[in-house]
């Protein structure tokens, strides 16, 4: 799931996939503005078939935190 996630950011933010890690905060690392989260959010819900409430999306602004949340979600 990580490198699923991380070749999205890396897609969406027109950044290098090597500098995404587990403490990659999307918002202050990667500048990412909330209209591109929410997008790139609604194509992992898609792809995974979890869904990510929207008092999460707050939570979740590191990647790894939204790995294991996706993660966890898809054992249930």
């Amino acid at each position: 799931m990580f490198d699923k996630v991380t070749e999205m950011l890396a897609k969406y933010l027109k950044v290098d996939k090597s500098v995404i890690t587990r403490d990659t905060d999307v918002r202050a690392d990667l500048n990412a503005d909330s209209l591109l989260v929410v997008e790139m959010l609604f194509t992992l819900e898609e792809e995974t078939g979890v869904t990510i409430p929207d008092e999460k999306v707050e939570e979740l602004t590191r990647v790894g935190a939204l790995v294991d949340y996706i993660e966890s979600e898809m054992k249930k």
